[in-house]
């Protein structure tokens, strides 16, 4: 489904960045364009989004990469 009419931005780009490790809306939106151009489609590329990183959050458990400002820091249990 096309999410953003705008850039041509369908479910499967939002999903394939968030693969690719985006792990926030203003990332997308600055790889994508999405939600930049009238706005309309936000909520539903908000959705599309945090619907992509739930399903991609057990890859995601152990990712440390150039997110470093994105992610928390990791603890090391006692």
């Amino acid at each position: 489904m096309i999410v953003c009419v705008c850039m041509r931005v369908s479910e499967r780009d939002i999903e394939r960045e968030v693969r690719d490790g985006c792990v926030s809306f203003d990332a997308l939106q600055a790889e994508l364009g999405v939600g930049r151009v009238c706005g309309s489609c936000c909520d539903c590329a908000r959705a599309t989004f945090a619907d992509a990183l739930e399903v991609s959050a057990p890859a995601r458990a152990g990712h440390r990469g150039e997110c470093a400002e994105a992610c928390e820091p990791m603890s090391i249990a006692a």
